[in-house]
């Protein structure tokens, strides 16, 4: 993961741009398909993605990925148009690019490039 501390310049936004998109909201899960029956069961949302390590769930406005921290950290995922700018996009499974950088506070930021 990138540290925000100057040791590498990233874009900044562009205030003439439309507002950028929050993709998904990434939180740390012990059991992976316990979190996703529990989720269901009481919110009206449906899986995108499922395996043993992490689940993706869709709701109206956002997406919430149920993660084991020991495979991803927590953390919260924007739509970048210049995410190749933060650094080398890694290719995943669900087929979305993206790296990780920092916020200042240390906060895991994950950037993805849009999807086509």
């Amino acid at each position: 993961m990138t540290a925000s501390d100057g040791s590498q310049t990233l874009p900044l936004a562009d205030p003439a741009a439309p507002l950028d998109s929050i993709h998904h909201v990434a939180i740390a899960v012990k059991n992976v398909a316990e979190a996703v029956v529990w989720y269901r069961k009481h919110f009206r949302c449906e899986i995108s993605y499922q395996d043993d390590t992490w689940a993706l769930l869709e709701f109206d406005n956002t997406r919430l990925a149920l993660v084991i921290p020991e495979q991803h950290p927590p953390h919260i995922g924007f739509i970048h148009p210049k995410a190749e700018q933060f650094g080398r996009l890694k290719v995943h499974r669900d087929g979305t690019r993206s790296c990780y950088v920092a916020d200042p506070a240390g906060n895991p930021v994950e950037v993805l490039a849009p999807m086509t």
